[in-house]
């Protein structure tokens, strides 16, 4: 290929040296690396060098994840490639952007992020250059201006690979791709700018600094306790400290969370939902307001036309084609079609799927229905300007030749379009007078369909003055109208959207519309997919402008059941600061450019993948490959899926704390008279060896039951609670020392030890003591085993979401079984952590532990529903 695909190569990335050390000195490492240091110096140099190679596996196993991670975010470009529109073979077609070429011939739309450097040869249009040159005012950029001697950027008749085009359409030829342009020059001498960490990594960061404080405090306490209490040299006191301090530290924390999140991802992009930030996954769990447009989010942007209304009535429409049953000829219905097939840029091919906005299409059908002439090409061949569809104006015209004059043909809103029409045309198809009666007659034919459900756009025509220059301004333009009829289109709801309402109302999520569609068009989607059943207020554009942020603010506080009609960009970017302001976590949806200030406002902004603009896209946290409002709701679903797994993790974490404290605490408070329980490489080989693989697979964790009917949390909601600190420390943690001590001493005293009998090398208990501290090295692995099952739910009992469910931690358990035998059989092994093999009998007593673990778990859980029930039921 001579040019290379339209890409920016990646500079500046991460590179590997640097995030491997990155890994070595998060706040966990720097505690492993204290203890190794504090053991070269006692001189304890094989537990130094433990140490220091349990310090390289996890972080080799971190740095593994992280690009694992960053690869599954990057992969997600693929779902999403930036398209565009180009002359191929005659016919304009939509390509991927990477295959741009120069001297291709590309169209550029209002919505579009341009692609590649383009010298325009035809039309006009407005582009935010904000992305190259800092200036947020829209630049013009025309084919008609030429420029010489000026810089490049100010260049009129070109545009830029990486800027946006907010109005007008035009044609240029494709000058420069890839690196060439100028984005790819500013890329090439720009260094990747760092991220800022989420509002998770913080939390995640500060529980890594707990757990240390706890760590330290705990390693360093035993000194004093183990001098003076087990009258051990001080030298040994710090090497035992030391060793402590290592086995107490969960150093895969931070990279399992990290998996965690790239995994919700994953699994969200397949369900049509695109997460471009892992961090967004954890806010999506906290959303407790959706704003969600109508068309094409609840609806499924779809419309088909179903009735045209004129002065002389109603007719309605078939999609079997042939002209409307029953009709007769009429002069109003044909400027009906003709206005329908030459205000609209939507296009109609045989054996084709019609392409262009899905209102300009149904317009489109209806004028074909009606008879017109709807080829493209030759509505283009005719046309002599165009104003394109303003959101706040809601209208869009062209100047069309039509026989040997100029006519205007105008479509949009009723109430944009209406004020602007002084006559009607009547059947004959004279243009008489439009009457006060006149246009209550249309205003309540509107609202008649309206009421049902229905889309309603107004059309209208203007014939120009002969031999007179067209207007150029659309206020000269879109004036002195006549007003020529009604197109009623109908966009029926999805059909899985209620039962995505209806799960967000169990949910505690607030659903605000906010359509620029008529009010009682809203009113009547809301109400068929469950977000009303009342009567909501209604607040529509024009009373939304003239009302303060403060009384917007009074509005979305105290109106439980609101919804805006035919509102603008401004006001969705107002609504969103003030449900902000209240302490909300607001999610809103957008598909057009203006919507991007919103979407970037937001906490999640959701754009369209099917029907949004670049630009939106752009600006979003999330993309719905399929513009669905269920999507909305799986998504928050998911987000507090991960949230609550990242939540057992940390208890599953801190449940190994106290019984690997115990083991030390017995041997310092019985001063020696009781050899340790386990040794510290014992304590380091099941700190690596046995959290890792059941940790990851916590984070593939199912939802449980009941999980949207919780309310939301509250935005300021630490991850770690206290009774997550009590469940773990002092539940399942006390559990798991009881067992592990209790087949210590069964396995010593079996052998005849009393309190202060020797058991050191050389002695005839060593080999009993051997067997014992293998006992309790096996009994806290065994007990680990129920703490990964009974973490799995909070409340609910893991018979609702299947004991077997999580293929993925019964597989970390056999892995991790398997390892400990190779602990416990292997020679090598033996020699180093002084384990020793059990008899078949010591091996039996410890199939209970994990039963017993999860058994009591489970039973006050049982114990928390069964009282949370009592307090509901009414006395």
């Amino acid at each position: 290929m001579q040019y290379g695909p339209n890409e920016l190569r990646r500079r500046g990335g991460r590179r590997w040296p640097a995030e491997l050390v990155r890994q070595l000195v998060h706040p966990l490492a720097l505690l492993l690396w204290l203890a190794a240091v504090l053991l070269f110096i006692v001189g304890s140099f094989v537990v130094a060098v433990a140490v220091v190679l349990i310090i390289m596996l996890n972080a080799a196993f971190a740095f593994a994840q992280e690009l694992q991670a960053e690869r599954a975010v990057e992969a997600l470009a693929e779902y999403l490639p930036l398209r565009a529109k180009a002359v191929r073979d005659g016919r304009p077609v939509e390509i991927d952007a990477t295959q741009l070429v120069p001297g291709d011939i590309a169209i550029i739309e209002e919505g579009d992020r341009i692609a590649a450097d383009v010298r325009l040869l035809a039309g006009a249009i407005e582009v935010d250059m904000s992305a190259l040159t800092g200036e947020a005012v829209p630049a013009l950029r025309s084919a008609s201006i030429l420029d010489v001697d000026v810089p490049v950027l100010r260049a009129h008749d070109l545009v830029f690979s990486g800027t946006s085009c907010t109005g007008g359409q035009a044609r240029g030829v494709v000058f420069a791709t890839g690196m060439m342009t100028e984005l790819g020059r500013i890329a090439a001498l720009s260094e990747r700018v760092e991220q800022d960490p989420s509002p998770l990594e913080r939390q995640v960061r500060r529980v890594a600094w707990l757990i240390a404080a706890v760590s330290v405090a705990l390693a360093f306490a035993f000194i004093p306790v183990a001098t003076f209490g087990a009258h051990l040299s001080p030298i040994n006191a710090l090497v035992f400290a030391a060793g402590l301090l290592a086995g107490m530290v969960p150093e895969g924390l931070l990279p399992v969370i990290t998996l965690a999140l790239a995994v919700a991802v994953k699994v969200l992009a397949t369900r049509g939902a695109l997460v471009k930030r892992l961090s967004a996954v954890e806010t999506l769990g906290s959303t407790d307001v959706i704003c969600t447009d109508k068309t094409g989010t609840l609806t499924e942007n779809r419309m088909r036309p179903m009735a045209v209304w004129t002065a002389t009535g109603r007719t309605d429409l078939n999609d079997t084609g042939g002209n409307p049953a029953g009709t007769l000829p009429d002069a109003a219905l044909d400027a009906v079609a003709r206005v329908a097939a030459t205000c609209n840029n939507a296009r109609l091919r045989p054996g084709e799927e019609p392409s262009g906005d899905p209102t300009e299409v149904a317009v489109l059908l209806a004028a074909q229905l009606l008879g017109a002439d709807t080829d493209a090409d030759r509505r283009e061949a005719g046309r002599r300007w165009q104003f394109h569809f303003d959101p706040e104006l809601k209208l869009m015209s062209t100047i069309d030749q039509h026989g040997d004059r100029l006519v205007v043909h105008t479509k949009g809103a009723p109430e944009a379009v209406l004020p602007r029409c002084s006559a009607l045309l009547d059947q004959q198809g004279r243009r008489v007078p439009l009457s006060d009666p006149d246009k209550e007659r249309v205003t309540a034919q509107v609202d008649a369909f309206a009421s049902d459900g229905l889309r309603v756009l107004t059309l209208a025509e203007r014939a120009l003055p002969i031999q007179r220059r067209p207007p150029h301004r659309r206020v000269d333009a879109e004036r002195d109208l006549c007003f020529v009829g009604l197109i009623a289109m109908l966009d029926p709801p999805r059909p899985e959207v209620p039962q995505a309402v209806a799960d967000c109302r169990t949910a505690g999520i607030r659903i605000i519309v906010i359509t620029g569609d008529h009010p009682l068009t809203a009113v009547s989607i809301a109400r068929r997919v469950g977000i009303t059943d009342g009567h909501p207020r209604v607040i529509s554009g024009e009373e939304l402008d003239r009302l303060h942020e403060y009384q917007i603010a009074e509005l979305v506080r105290d109106e439980p059941d609101i919804i805006f009609a035919r509102a603008s960009p401004e006001a969705k970017l107002h609504i969103a600061d003030a449900l902000r302001e209240q302490g909300h976590v607001v999610a809103m949806t957008g598909d057009g450019v203006n919507d991007a200030p919103a979407l970037r406002r937001a906490d999640i902004g959701v754009a369209m993948g099917r029907s949004g603009t670049d630009v939106a896209r752009e600006a979003s946290t999330m993309v719905l490959t399929d513009d669905n409002f269920a999507s909305i709701v799986a998504a928050v679903r998911s987000g507090r899926r991960i949230y609550d797994n990242v939540r057992k993790f940390i208890i599953y974490i801190f449940a190994h704390a106290t019984p690997e404290v115990t083991p030390f605490l017995v041997f310092a408070l019985a001063g020696g008279a009781v050899p340790l329980p386990l040794t510290i490489l014992q304590l380091l080989a099941f700190d690596v060896g046995s959290e890792t693989l059941p940790a990851l697979a916590l984070s593939r964790e199912p939802a449980e039951p009941g999980l949207m009917q919780r309310p939301p949390r509250p935005r300021a909601e630490g991850v770690i609670r206290g009774p997550m600190l009590l469940r773990a420390w002092l539940f399942l943690g006390v559990l798991v020392s009881a067992l592990q001590m209790a087949g210590f001493f069964y396995v010593l005293t079996r052998a005849g030890w009393r309190p202060g009998a020797q058991t050191g090398a050389g002695t005839h208990l060593n080999h009993a003591y051997r067997q014992a501290t293998t006992m309790t090295f096996l009994g806290m692995i065994a007990g680990q085993v129920g703490t990964a099952f009974a973490v799995r739910t909070q409340r609910a009992s893991l018979r609702s979401v299947g004991v077997l469910s999580n293929r993925y931690l019964l597989a970390g358990i056999v892995g991790e079984l398997l390892l400990a035998a190779v602990f416990v059989y292997a020679p090598v092994f033996q020699q180093i952590l002084g384990t020793t093999a059990l008899p078949p009998l010591d091996l039996l007593l410890l199939i209970p532990y994990p039963f017993i673990v999860w058994g009591a778990d489970e039973l006050r859980r049982y114990l928390i529903r069964r009282h949370a029930a009592r307090r509901r039921s009414p006395p």
